[in-house]
């Protein structure tokens, strides 16, 4: 081989082809490209030339010394990224550097020439052609991705975009090569392989063909990933059961996007099944699955009572909390402990948790006679909700005690009795008396108005007492709805929410307010004539908190058209200033619960105060749907509420009240004055 090269090195007869070894190579001085090769560039080519050998040879010169003799070396006028990937196959083994390369022997012309003329005059493939010749190798040759891009020296991703790329619609492929698309919307089109909801998608694009707007219309029908139904049953057991998901290659799809919404509730439904078994297997008369709550029930709850553990379980759990404490001492957290304690400090945790969990019981006939809802939260987990008693099975499950003897009744009046009135006491008077004969119903008014007016008078001189009655008169409303067990003429209304907005009972906020709702009533007693003395029981704090509780149920701050309330709803803004209220903590304008149902104005004014004016301007000429979904886009994150939802400012000093024209002449005391003012205040 030597002796074939030198013969060569001395016969540099220009245009002719010639096999030189490969440490015979050089790079040219006179190459035109000073910005080296990338190294994806030079693996690319050593990929090709492993599988497919050198396609086309390299242009070398003789190199010679300063006097003209010839080294015996060859300069690459062209082709030097061939030689540097045949220098990186030696490199790894996969060939020697005495392996001979094809190149053409070129010394007529000029190689800065030439080598300029390489890199210049050529034309690079059209990118749709690439991905459907990459779709061509994957189909008739049974490539895979892997195997492609070993061939052609790119990653396995790269090759898998390529491919659902050459996938898109012919007719959209033919509208990129025409410049009608750019690469960016090919790539959104390109989240299915369905070409006629490509083409549908695509006829039914206005002016603004952002790609993010594309993959939203390309993906309307689907289920993301992060929807509560697709977190609950999985991606696994979705895909096992012939379910498709559609992933996103060239953005970030958190997921994809699961293509059968029906099979979708269908899983959901059934694993939510299973659970419900496992529930009504606790004794439950039934248990129902549903994916959302079933709001209009109509049934009566019953919650779990106090339960107190034996004299035994109480010391256990004494027992275990020293223990407990005695184990962790000294660590921060369990994953700095020994595994050894750590397993111990989670096996006394979990006893504690059973323990503590015994403190709680429903009866058994409620058990007997009720059952549970089981259903989807908002984040994919499981709610189960116990404790509901069908209007027939009430009787049985919450059984009424019969009347016991002296208990106060109406008295009944005989056919001959006549009804009492003004002067029946003095007609009484002059009757033998009899013994045990109740006194009438006249006197019993007069005697529980004059004790009623008395009540009036002493709780208002002991505000302590007043919180207590009010709690308890509240609290009885609203937690045993068919009790009449207050002595306050004070009535809460609770306004359901749900048939005003669409949804809201199934929103994270709506489920902070039952849980608060449900932590306080499975604390409640479960007969309504011992709530006083759980009133009385509890500490000041924890009263206030009930009152608190019992209070913000009755909220109301709906503006309807047809009940114009100006005063309530300046009450409720005053309420909302003295909260710091912060509703954007829980609300995002999103086009289903703003901006697609306010005009283009309101959207431009919302992007204008919550963005800037330049992005407003930038969607003022968009059509509706689209100005709604990327004003949804621009203000996500930035706080922006509209004006009903806003908290107000502060307001300054209320104005004093208008006075008489003579109050100059009459003095009244600072305190008489304060307290005008404030009961100004009130009458608003």
């Amino acid at each position: 081989m030597n002796a074939v090269t030198e013969t060569v090195a001395a016969e540099p007869v220009s245009g002719v082809e010639l096999f030189v070894p490969l440490a015979r190579l050089k790079k040219s001085p006179k190459n035109a490209r000073k910005v080296p090769h990338g190294e994806a560039a030079i693996e690319a080519l050593a990929a090709s030339i492993q599988h497919k050998g050198l396609i086309q040879n390299l242009v070398v010169e003789p190199e010679t010394k300063e006097d003209g003799t010839p080294t015996g070396n060859y300069l690459v006028t062209a082709g030097e990224g061939r030689r540097l990937a045949m220098l990186l196959r030696a490199k790894r083994k996969q060939i020697k550097k005495s392996e001979v390369v094809r190149c053409w022997l070129d010394t007529a012309n000029d190689p800065s020439e030439i080598s300029l003329d390489e890199n210049v005059t050529r034309t690079p493939m059209h990118p749709a052609d690439q991905f459907e010749r990459f779709r061509e190798l994957s189909e008739s040759k049974g490539y895979g991705a892997e195997e492609i891009g070993a061939r052609f020296g790119v990653s396995a991703r790269v090759v898998k975009q390529r491919l659902r790329l050459g996938a898109v619609s012919p007719k959209l492929l033919q509208v990129y090569r025409e410049d009608g698309l750019t690469l960016d919307q090919l790539m959104a089109f390109a989240i299915t392989e369905d070409h006629d909801r490509q083409e549908q998608v695509f006829a039914n694009l206005h002016h603004n063909r952002e790609p993010w707007i594309i993959r939203r219309d390309m993906t309307a029908s689907n289920v993301s990933a992060e929807d509560r139904r697709a977190v609950f049953v999985g991606a696994e057991a979705y895909a096992e059961a012939g379910g498709n998901i559609i992933r996103d290659l060239f953005s970030e799809d958190r997921g994809g996007f699961f293509e059968d919404a029906g099979l979708l509730d269908t899983l959901a439904i059934e694993k939510l099944r299973e659970v419900a078994e496992r529930v009504q297997a606790e004794g439950w008369k039934w248990a129902e699955a549903h994916i959302d709550y079933p709001h209009a029930h109509g049934m009566r709850r019953f919650y779990p009572q106090t339960v107190a553990l034996s004299d035994e379980e109480e010391a256990r759990v004494d027992e275990a909390w020293a223990e407990y404490d005695q184990i962790v001492d000294g660590y921060d957290s369990l994953d700095e402990m020994p595994e050894d304690l750590a397993a111990k400090a989670r096996a006394l945790d979990a006893e504690m948790d059973a323990l503590s969990a015994k403190r709680s019981a429903y009866d058994p006939n409620v058990i007997a006679n009720g059952g549970a809802f089981v259903v989807l939260n908002h984040d994919g987990t499981v709610r189960v909700e116990r404790g509901f008693v069908r209007a027939e099975d009430e009787a049985l499950a919450d059984p009424q005690p019969e009347p016991e003897e002296g208990d106060a009744t109406e008295p009944q009046m005989g056919d001959d009795e006549q009804p009492e009135d003004g002067d029946a006491d003095a007609q009484d008077a002059d009757e033998d008396e009899e013994p045990g004969k109740p006194i009438s119903d006249s006197l019993t008014r007069d005697l529980s108005a004059y004790r009623t007016l008395a009540l009036r008078v002493a709780l208002a001189e002991q505000p302590d007492m007043a919180l207590i009655a009010l709690t308890h008169t509240l609290t009885a409303q609203l937690f045993y709805s068919y009790a009449e067990a207050g002595c306050l003429e004070v009535r809460p209304t609770v306004t359901p929410l749900g048939s005003h907005a669409d949804g809201i009972e199934d929103t994270p906020l709506a489920a902070r307010a039952s849980e608060q709702h449900e932590a306080w009533a499975e604390r409640m007693p479960r007969d309504v004539a011992d709530l006083w003395g759980f009133i009385v029981g509890l500490d000041e704090a924890k009263r206030i908190a009930l009152l608190a509780h019992c209070a913000a149920r009755t909220v109301n701050a709906l503006r309807l058209p047809w009940d114009r309330k100006p005063r309530s709803l300046q009450t409720a803004d005053r309420l909302a200033g003295a909260l710091a209220l912060d509703v954007a903590k829980d609300w995002t304008p999103t086009v289903d619960s703003y901006l697609g149902r306010v005009t283009k104005a309101h959207i431009v004014d919302a992007v204008t105060e919550g963005v800037s004016e330049d992005a407003a301007r930038r969607i003022a000429d968009m059509k509706k749907p689209d100005m709604a979904q990327a004003a949804e886009q621009l203000l996500s994150g930035t706080g922006w509420l509209p004006a009903v939802l806003r908290t107000p400012e502060p307001e300054g000093a209320d104005p004093a009240p208008a006075e008489p024209e003579d109050a100059d002449s009459v003095e009244q005391p600072p305190d008489v004055e304060d307290s005008e003012a404030s009961f100004a205040v009130a009458a608003e």
